[in-house]
Protein backbone atom coordinates (compact mmCIF):
# COMPACT_ATOMS: atom_id res chain seq x y z
CA UNK A 1 0.00 0.00 0.00
CA UNK A 2 2.62 2.40 1.12
CA UNK A 3 5.17 1.58 -2.09
CA UNK A 4 1.62 2.53 -4.26
CA UNK A 5 0.77 5.82 -2.57
CA UNK A 6 4.62 6.67 -3.05
CA UNK A 7 4.42 6.11 -6.79
CA UNK A 8 1.11 8.17 -6.85
CA UNK A 9 3.11 10.53 -4.98
CA UNK A 10 5.73 10.82 -7.66
CA UNK A 11 3.34 11.06 -10.17
CA UNK A 12 1.47 13.58 -8.88
CA UNK A 13 4.78 15.72 -8.44
CA UNK A 14 5.40 18.53 -10.38
CA UNK A 15 8.32 18.41 -12.78
CA UNK A 16 9.82 21.54 -11.46
CA UNK A 17 10.33 19.07 -8.09
CA UNK A 18 11.62 15.84 -9.32
CA UNK A 19 15.16 15.01 -7.85
CA UNK A 20 16.16 13.61 -11.78
CA UNK A 21 19.58 10.24 -11.68
CA UNK A 22 22.90 11.30 -10.30
CA UNK A 23 24.11 11.62 -13.98
CA UNK A 24 21.77 13.69 -15.15
CA UNK A 25 21.72 16.43 -12.47
CA UNK A 26 25.54 16.50 -13.35
CA UNK A 27 25.19 16.62 -17.19
CA UNK A 28 22.05 19.44 -16.83
CA UNK A 29 24.09 21.41 -14.07
CA UNK A 30 27.28 21.63 -16.28
CA UNK A 31 24.81 22.32 -19.38
CA UNK A 32 23.74 25.44 -17.10
CA UNK A 33 27.09 26.37 -16.21
CA UNK A 34 28.74 26.57 -19.96
CA UNK A 35 25.91 29.16 -20.82
CA UNK A 36 26.08 31.32 -18.02
CA UNK A 37 29.58 31.21 -16.62
CA UNK A 38 30.76 33.95 -19.50
CA UNK A 39 27.70 36.14 -18.20
CA UNK A 40 29.11 35.70 -14.54
CA UNK A 41 33.40 36.31 -15.38
CA UNK A 42 32.42 39.44 -17.57
CA UNK A 43 31.41 41.91 -15.33
CA UNK A 44 34.34 41.33 -12.72
CA UNK A 45 36.77 41.58 -15.83
CA UNK A 46 35.78 44.62 -16.88
CA UNK A 47 35.46 46.34 -13.34
CA UNK A 48 38.92 44.98 -12.67
CA UNK A 49 40.40 46.57 -15.36
CA UNK A 50 38.73 49.93 -14.58
CA UNK A 51 40.25 50.05 -10.93
CA UNK A 52 43.49 49.28 -11.94
CA UNK A 53 43.82 45.96 -10.36
CA UNK A 54 46.69 43.05 -10.95
CA UNK A 55 45.86 39.86 -12.75
CA UNK A 56 46.16 38.01 -9.94
CA UNK A 57 43.33 40.52 -7.95
CA UNK A 58 41.74 40.25 -11.05
CA UNK A 59 40.90 36.34 -10.79
CA UNK A 60 40.21 36.42 -7.28
CA UNK A 61 37.50 39.04 -8.06
CA UNK A 62 36.54 36.63 -10.67
CA UNK A 63 36.52 33.26 -7.86
CA UNK A 64 34.48 35.99 -5.66
CA UNK A 65 31.60 36.33 -8.35
CA UNK A 66 31.51 32.45 -9.00
CA UNK A 67 31.38 31.94 -6.00
CA UNK A 68 28.56 33.99 -4.90
CA UNK A 69 26.50 33.11 -7.82
CA UNK A 70 26.27 29.82 -6.21
CA UNK A 71 25.46 30.30 -3.20
CA UNK A 72 22.94 32.72 -4.66
CA UNK A 73 21.51 29.96 -7.26
CA UNK A 74 21.38 27.47 -4.01
CA UNK A 75 19.35 29.73 -2.05
CA UNK A 76 17.04 30.41 -5.52
CA UNK A 77 16.49 27.12 -6.50
CA UNK A 78 16.26 24.94 -3.30
CA UNK A 79 14.74 28.13 -1.23
CA UNK A 80 15.26 28.74 2.88
CA UNK A 81 12.47 30.06 4.68
CA UNK A 82 11.08 33.22 2.74
CA UNK A 83 13.86 33.41 0.72
CA UNK A 84 14.04 31.43 -2.84
CA UNK A 85 11.64 31.43 -5.65
CA UNK A 86 12.14 27.28 -5.62
CA UNK A 87 12.34 27.65 -9.56
CA UNK A 88 15.21 26.42 -12.13
CA UNK A 89 16.24 29.85 -11.79
CA UNK A 90 20.59 30.96 -12.11
CA UNK A 91 21.29 33.70 -9.80
CA UNK A 92 24.48 35.62 -10.47
CA UNK A 93 26.05 38.90 -11.19
CA UNK A 94 24.23 41.28 -13.36
CA UNK A 95 25.52 43.17 -15.76
CA UNK A 96 23.48 46.15 -14.89
CA UNK A 97 25.53 47.37 -12.45
CA UNK A 98 28.41 47.98 -14.22
CA UNK A 99 27.83 50.94 -16.38
CA UNK A 100 26.92 52.51 -12.72
CA UNK A 101 29.96 51.04 -11.59
CA UNK A 102 32.41 52.22 -13.53
CA UNK A 103 30.77 55.63 -13.04
CA UNK A 104 31.34 55.60 -9.36
CA UNK A 105 35.03 53.93 -10.05
CA UNK A 106 35.81 57.32 -11.91
CA UNK A 107 35.39 59.51 -9.40
CA UNK A 108 36.52 57.58 -6.72
CA UNK A 109 40.05 58.49 -5.42
CA UNK A 110 42.49 55.79 -6.15
CA UNK A 111 42.60 52.49 -4.24
CA UNK A 112 39.09 53.21 -3.14
CA UNK A 113 36.73 52.44 -5.55
CA UNK A 114 36.43 48.90 -4.66
CA UNK A 115 34.88 49.84 -1.03
CA UNK A 116 32.63 52.50 -1.94
CA UNK A 117 31.42 49.81 -4.37
CA UNK A 118 30.88 47.03 -2.14
CA UNK A 119 29.17 49.38 0.48
CA UNK A 120 26.68 50.76 -2.11
CA UNK A 121 26.09 46.75 -3.28
CA UNK A 122 25.76 46.28 0.04
CA UNK A 123 22.78 48.45 0.88
CA UNK A 124 20.87 48.00 -2.13
CA UNK A 125 21.00 44.11 -1.39
CA UNK A 126 19.75 44.77 2.07
CA UNK A 127 16.89 47.39 0.32
CA UNK A 128 15.88 44.69 -1.52
CA UNK A 129 15.12 42.20 0.75
CA UNK A 130 12.96 44.45 2.59
CA UNK A 131 10.80 45.92 -0.23
CA UNK A 132 10.59 42.35 -1.83
CA UNK A 133 7.25 41.84 -0.91
CA UNK A 134 6.02 45.02 -1.48
CA UNK A 135 7.41 44.74 -5.75
CA UNK A 136 6.05 41.31 -6.11
CA UNK A 137 2.77 42.88 -6.11
CA UNK A 138 3.64 44.41 -9.50
CA UNK A 139 2.62 40.29 -10.14
CA UNK A 140 -0.75 41.25 -10.78
CA UNK A 141 0.16 43.80 -13.57
CA UNK A 142 1.49 41.25 -15.72
CA UNK A 143 -1.25 39.71 -17.90
CA UNK A 144 -0.45 37.45 -21.39
CA UNK A 145 -0.03 40.94 -23.69
CA UNK A 146 2.61 42.38 -21.17
CA UNK A 147 4.38 38.77 -19.86
CA UNK A 148 4.40 37.69 -23.87
CA UNK A 149 6.14 41.22 -24.70
CA UNK A 150 8.50 40.93 -21.87
CA UNK A 151 9.21 37.52 -22.33
CA UNK A 152 9.98 37.66 -26.07
CA UNK A 153 12.41 40.83 -25.06
CA UNK A 154 14.15 38.26 -22.95
CA UNK A 155 15.30 36.38 -26.02
CA UNK A 156 15.68 39.05 -28.59
CA UNK A 157 17.56 41.31 -26.29
CA UNK A 158 20.43 38.47 -25.61
CA UNK A 159 20.94 38.13 -29.13
CA UNK A 160 24.09 40.90 -29.07
CA UNK A 161 25.25 38.41 -26.04
CA UNK A 162 25.45 35.70 -28.92
CA UNK A 163 27.33 37.59 -31.38
CA UNK A 164 29.85 39.15 -29.40
CA UNK A 165 30.72 35.73 -28.18
CA UNK A 166 30.96 34.59 -31.94
CA UNK A 167 32.97 37.95 -33.05
CA UNK A 168 35.27 37.70 -30.61
CA UNK A 169 34.67 41.39 -29.70
CA UNK A 170 33.28 40.38 -26.22
CA UNK A 171 29.86 40.09 -24.36
CA UNK A 172 27.10 42.15 -26.73
CA UNK A 173 30.13 44.02 -28.06
CA UNK A 174 30.37 43.33 -32.23
CA UNK A 175 32.29 46.25 -33.15
CA UNK A 176 33.03 47.10 -36.43
CA UNK A 177 35.37 44.60 -38.12
CA UNK A 178 34.26 41.89 -39.78
CA UNK A 179 34.09 38.09 -37.98
CA UNK A 180 36.98 35.95 -38.93
CA UNK A 181 35.96 32.73 -40.69
CA UNK A 182 37.05 30.26 -38.12
CA UNK A 183 34.87 32.19 -35.80
CA UNK A 184 31.59 31.75 -38.10
CA UNK A 185 33.24 27.91 -38.73
CA UNK A 186 33.08 27.25 -35.03
CA UNK A 187 29.79 28.97 -34.14
CA UNK A 188 28.00 27.16 -37.30
CA UNK A 189 29.54 23.65 -35.98
CA UNK A 190 28.16 24.27 -32.97
CA UNK A 191 24.65 24.96 -33.95
CA UNK A 192 24.44 22.60 -36.60
CA UNK A 193 25.50 19.55 -33.92
CA UNK A 194 22.44 21.01 -31.44
CA UNK A 195 20.36 20.65 -34.55
CA UNK A 196 20.97 17.41 -35.65
CA UNK A 197 20.49 16.47 -31.99
CA UNK A 198 17.32 17.64 -31.70
CA UNK A 199 16.32 15.90 -35.01
CA UNK A 200 18.17 12.32 -34.04
CA UNK A 201 17.95 12.03 -30.50
CA UNK A 202 15.87 10.72 -28.01
CA UNK A 203 15.14 11.23 -24.37
CA UNK A 204 18.31 12.54 -22.13
CA UNK A 205 20.03 12.75 -25.26
CA UNK A 206 18.35 15.36 -26.91
CA UNK A 207 18.38 17.25 -23.64
CA UNK A 208 22.01 16.86 -23.19
CA UNK A 209 22.35 18.82 -27.48
CA UNK A 210 23.60 21.80 -25.93
CA UNK A 211 26.76 19.99 -24.10
CA UNK A 212 27.32 17.82 -27.02
CA UNK A 213 27.10 21.00 -29.32
CA UNK A 214 29.14 22.82 -26.84
CA UNK A 215 31.73 19.69 -26.80
CA UNK A 216 32.06 19.37 -30.91
CA UNK A 217 32.47 23.06 -31.28
CA UNK A 218 35.48 22.81 -28.63
CA UNK A 219 36.43 20.14 -30.42
CA UNK A 220 36.87 21.81 -34.03
CA UNK A 221 38.24 25.39 -32.31
CA UNK A 222 41.36 23.42 -31.08
CA UNK A 223 43.30 23.13 -34.71
CA UNK A 224 41.45 26.48 -35.73
CA UNK A 225 43.15 28.31 -32.92
CA UNK A 226 40.61 29.36 -30.93
CA UNK A 227 41.20 26.92 -27.70
CA UNK A 228 43.38 29.21 -25.47
CA UNK A 229 44.68 26.71 -22.61
CA UNK A 230 46.99 29.13 -21.08
CA UNK A 231 44.87 30.31 -18.40
CA UNK A 232 44.51 26.78 -17.49
CA UNK A 233 48.74 26.59 -16.66
CA UNK A 234 48.51 29.99 -14.75
CA UNK A 235 44.99 28.83 -12.46
CA UNK A 236 45.78 28.22 -8.67
CA UNK A 237 44.38 24.74 -7.52
CA UNK A 238 42.57 25.68 -4.74
CA UNK A 239 41.94 29.57 -3.44
CA UNK A 240 39.48 31.37 -1.74
CA UNK A 241 38.74 35.36 -1.57
CA UNK A 242 38.33 36.35 2.28
CA UNK A 243 35.59 38.65 3.36
CA UNK A 244 35.92 41.78 2.96
CA UNK A 245 39.13 41.19 0.79
CA UNK A 246 39.19 44.19 -0.98
CA UNK A 247 38.64 46.80 1.85
CA UNK A 248 36.14 46.77 4.50
CA UNK A 249 32.84 48.62 2.90
CA UNK A 250 32.69 52.40 2.68
CA UNK A 251 29.51 54.16 2.41
CA UNK A 252 28.42 57.00 -0.32
CA UNK A 253 25.18 58.72 -0.74
CA UNK A 254 25.92 59.23 -4.09
CA UNK A 255 27.00 55.59 -5.15
CA UNK A 256 24.39 54.19 -2.90
CA UNK A 257 21.57 55.64 -4.43
CA UNK A 258 22.95 54.97 -8.08
CA UNK A 259 22.83 50.87 -6.87
CA UNK A 260 19.95 51.43 -5.04
CA UNK A 261 18.32 52.39 -8.81
CA UNK A 262 20.26 49.69 -10.57
CA UNK A 263 18.61 46.64 -7.47
CA UNK A 264 15.51 48.17 -8.87
CA UNK A 265 16.12 47.38 -12.17
CA UNK A 266 17.47 44.15 -11.56
CA UNK A 267 14.44 43.45 -9.61
CA UNK A 268 12.38 44.55 -12.37
CA UNK A 269 14.45 42.11 -14.63
CA UNK A 270 14.00 38.92 -11.92
CA UNK A 271 10.13 39.47 -11.67
CA UNK A 272 9.70 39.20 -15.97
CA UNK A 273 12.12 36.33 -15.69
CA UNK A 274 10.44 34.59 -12.99
CA UNK A 275 7.13 34.78 -14.66
CA UNK A 276 8.84 33.95 -17.98
CA UNK A 277 10.43 30.94 -16.43
CA UNK A 278 7.01 29.78 -14.64
CA UNK A 279 5.16 29.91 -18.30
CA UNK A 280 7.94 27.50 -19.61
CA UNK A 281 7.75 25.26 -17.18
CA UNK A 282 4.09 25.50 -16.98
CA UNK A 283 3.79 26.35 -13.61
CA UNK A 284 2.43 30.35 -13.01
CA UNK A 285 4.12 32.23 -10.43
CA UNK A 286 2.38 33.81 -8.02
CA UNK A 287 3.36 36.92 -5.52
CA UNK A 288 5.04 35.18 -2.59
CA UNK A 289 7.21 32.79 -5.02
CA UNK A 290 8.37 36.22 -6.70
CA UNK A 291 8.77 38.24 -3.23
CA UNK A 292 11.21 34.62 -2.09
CA UNK A 293 12.46 35.07 -5.62
CA UNK A 294 13.48 38.77 -4.81
CA UNK A 295 14.18 38.09 -1.53
CA UNK A 296 16.94 35.92 -2.75
CA UNK A 297 18.64 38.41 -5.05
CA UNK A 298 18.37 40.76 -2.21
CA UNK A 299 20.37 38.26 -0.07
CA UNK A 300 22.71 36.96 -2.84
CA UNK A 301 23.67 40.94 -3.50
CA UNK A 302 24.26 40.88 0.12
CA UNK A 303 26.38 37.95 0.20
CA UNK A 304 28.35 39.33 -2.86
CA UNK A 305 29.41 43.10 -1.39
CA UNK A 306 30.93 40.86 1.80
CA UNK A 307 33.14 38.22 -0.38
CA UNK A 308 33.65 40.62 -3.69
CA UNK A 309 30.14 39.95 -5.92
CA UNK A 310 27.93 42.99 -7.57
CA UNK A 311 24.30 43.00 -7.76
CA UNK A 312 22.81 39.59 -8.09
CA UNK A 313 19.78 39.06 -10.42
CA UNK A 314 18.07 36.44 -12.56
CA UNK A 315 20.23 34.98 -15.34
CA UNK A 316 17.59 35.04 -18.60
CA UNK A 317 20.21 33.17 -20.89
CA UNK A 318 19.30 29.93 -18.49
CA UNK A 319 16.08 30.25 -19.17
CA UNK A 320 16.39 29.69 -22.60
CA UNK A 321 18.35 26.31 -21.62
CA UNK A 322 15.40 25.11 -19.97
CA UNK A 323 12.76 25.92 -22.39
CA UNK A 324 15.33 23.86 -24.90
CA UNK A 325 16.13 20.94 -23.07
CA UNK A 326 12.56 20.61 -21.13
CA UNK A 327 14.80 19.90 -17.92
CA UNK A 328 12.79 21.66 -15.65
CA UNK A 329 13.51 20.32 -12.13
CA UNK A 330 15.26 23.13 -9.91
CA UNK A 331 17.27 20.40 -8.18
CA UNK A 332 19.41 20.36 -11.89
CA UNK A 333 19.79 23.86 -11.30
CA UNK A 334 20.52 23.06 -7.77
CA UNK A 335 23.32 20.89 -9.18
CA UNK A 336 24.66 23.81 -10.97
CA UNK A 337 25.15 26.23 -7.92
CA UNK A 338 27.24 23.90 -6.40
CA UNK A 339 29.66 23.50 -9.46
CA UNK A 340 29.93 27.22 -9.17
CA UNK A 341 30.54 27.34 -5.39
CA UNK A 342 33.69 24.85 -6.64
CA UNK A 343 34.66 26.77 -9.18
CA UNK A 344 35.14 29.40 -6.46
CA UNK A 345 36.81 27.46 -4.30
CA UNK A 346 39.30 26.10 -7.31
CA UNK A 347 39.82 28.03 -9.66
CA UNK A 348 41.83 25.94 -11.93
CA UNK A 349 38.14 24.32 -12.40
CA UNK A 350 36.62 27.75 -13.77
CA UNK A 351 39.66 28.12 -16.28
CA UNK A 352 38.42 24.75 -17.85
CA UNK A 353 35.41 25.63 -18.34
CA UNK A 354 36.44 28.78 -20.15
CA UNK A 355 38.36 26.38 -22.37
CA UNK A 356 35.47 26.42 -24.50
CA UNK A 357 35.59 29.24 -27.41
CA UNK A 358 33.43 31.91 -27.22
CA UNK A 359 32.35 31.08 -31.05
CA UNK A 360 30.88 27.60 -30.00
CA UNK A 361 29.46 29.38 -27.38
CA UNK A 362 27.57 31.90 -29.63
CA UNK A 363 26.77 29.22 -31.95
CA UNK A 364 24.57 27.26 -29.64
CA UNK A 365 23.51 30.92 -27.89
CA UNK A 366 21.57 31.23 -30.88
CA UNK A 367 19.35 27.98 -30.41
CA UNK A 368 19.00 29.33 -26.47
CA UNK A 369 17.72 32.90 -26.94
CA UNK A 370 15.58 32.34 -30.02
CA UNK A 371 13.57 29.61 -27.63
CA UNK A 372 13.06 32.35 -25.52
CA UNK A 373 11.75 34.88 -27.80
CA UNK A 374 9.43 31.92 -29.13
CA UNK A 375 8.23 31.31 -25.37
CA UNK A 376 6.96 34.83 -25.73
CA UNK A 377 5.46 34.49 -29.09
CA UNK A 378 3.65 31.31 -27.52
CA UNK A 379 2.22 33.26 -24.50
CA UNK A 380 1.16 36.48 -26.70
CA UNK A 381 -0.92 33.86 -28.21
CA UNK A 382 -2.85 33.23 -25.48
CA UNK A 383 -3.70 36.98 -25.88
CA UNK A 384 -6.00 38.90 -28.53
CA UNK A 385 -3.62 40.44 -31.04
CA UNK A 386 -6.52 40.94 -33.27
CA UNK A 387 -7.45 44.05 -31.39
CA UNK A 388 -5.49 47.08 -32.70
CA UNK A 389 -4.99 48.58 -29.09
CA UNK A 390 -2.96 45.45 -28.05
CA UNK A 391 -1.18 44.99 -31.19
CA UNK A 392 0.28 48.95 -30.32
CA UNK A 393 1.15 47.79 -26.79
CA UNK A 394 3.12 44.95 -28.10
CA UNK A 395 4.57 47.05 -30.96
CA UNK A 396 5.96 49.92 -29.20
CA UNK A 397 6.81 48.07 -26.12
CA UNK A 398 8.90 46.07 -28.22
CA UNK A 399 10.28 49.16 -30.01
CA UNK A 400 11.60 50.82 -27.23
CA UNK A 401 12.24 47.56 -25.18
CA UNK A 402 14.80 46.84 -28.36
CA UNK A 403 15.87 50.25 -29.06
CA UNK A 404 18.90 49.94 -25.93
CA UNK A 405 20.10 46.55 -28.24
CA UNK A 406 20.45 48.42 -31.79
CA UNK A 407 21.93 51.51 -30.35
CA UNK A 408 23.58 51.16 -26.38
CA UNK A 409 24.01 54.78 -26.24
CA UNK A 410 20.87 56.27 -27.21
CA UNK A 411 19.69 57.32 -23.82
CA UNK A 412 23.17 57.74 -22.78
CA UNK A 413 22.37 61.81 -22.38
CA UNK A 414 20.02 61.16 -20.22
CA UNK A 415 19.66 62.36 -16.66
CA UNK A 416 21.67 59.00 -14.21
CA UNK A 417 18.24 57.25 -13.32
CA UNK A 418 16.95 57.28 -16.19
CA UNK A 419 19.76 56.42 -18.41
CA UNK A 420 20.50 53.49 -15.57
CA UNK A 421 16.60 52.34 -16.20
CA UNK A 422 16.15 52.97 -19.99
CA UNK A 423 20.00 51.26 -20.80
CA UNK A 424 18.27 47.77 -19.60
CA UNK A 425 16.39 46.98 -22.60
CA UNK A 426 13.96 44.28 -20.93
CA UNK A 427 13.11 47.03 -18.19
CA UNK A 428 12.61 49.73 -20.58
CA UNK A 429 10.05 47.57 -22.46
CA UNK A 430 8.70 45.74 -19.16
CA UNK A 431 7.84 49.37 -17.94
CA UNK A 432 6.23 50.40 -21.48
CA UNK A 433 4.27 47.28 -21.72
CA UNK A 434 2.99 48.02 -17.92
CA UNK A 435 2.09 51.70 -18.31
CA UNK A 436 0.47 51.52 -21.85
CA UNK A 437 -1.88 48.24 -20.72
CA UNK A 438 -3.12 50.43 -17.50
CA UNK A 439 -3.76 53.56 -20.05
CA UNK A 440 -5.60 51.32 -21.84
CA UNK A 441 -6.90 48.54 -19.85
CA UNK A 442 -10.52 50.38 -20.20
CA UNK A 443 -10.32 48.94 -23.35
CA UNK A 444 -8.10 45.88 -23.13
CA UNK A 445 -9.02 44.77 -20.12
CA UNK A 446 -6.94 42.32 -18.31
CA UNK A 447 -6.31 39.50 -20.53
CA UNK A 448 -6.46 35.81 -18.40
CA UNK A 449 -4.52 33.15 -18.70
CA UNK A 450 -6.70 31.46 -20.97
CA UNK A 451 -6.44 34.37 -23.32
CA UNK A 452 -10.56 35.68 -22.75
CA UNK A 453 -10.96 39.59 -22.74
CA UNK A 454 -13.31 40.55 -19.60
CA UNK A 455 -14.75 43.84 -19.19
CA UNK A 456 -13.83 46.19 -16.34
CA UNK A 457 -16.30 48.06 -14.35
CA UNK A 458 -15.17 51.04 -11.89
Amino acid sequence: MSVASGTVAELERHPVDVVPPPFQLVAGGLQHIAAMVAGVVAPPLIVGAAVGLSAPETVMLITASLFTAGLATLLQSLGWWKFGARLPLINGGSFAAVGPILAIAKEAAPGKALPIIFGATLVAGVMAVFAAPYFSRLHRFFPPIVGGTVISLIGLSLLPVALGWISGAGEGAMGEAHVPMKNLADAAFALVVVLLCHRFLKGFGRQLALLIGLIAGSLLGWPLGLLDTGPVGHASIIGFVPPWHFGAPQFQIGAIVSLCIVMLVVMTESTATMIALGEIVERPVDEKQIAGGLRAAGLGTVLASVMGGFACGAFAQNVGLVALTRMYSRYVVAASGAFLVLLGLFPVAGAVVELVPKPALGGTGLVLFGTVAASGIRTLAKADLGDPINSLIVGVALFIGMTPTVAPSFYAGLPGPFSVILASGISAGCLTALVLNQLFRSRTSNVLATGSVTPQHS
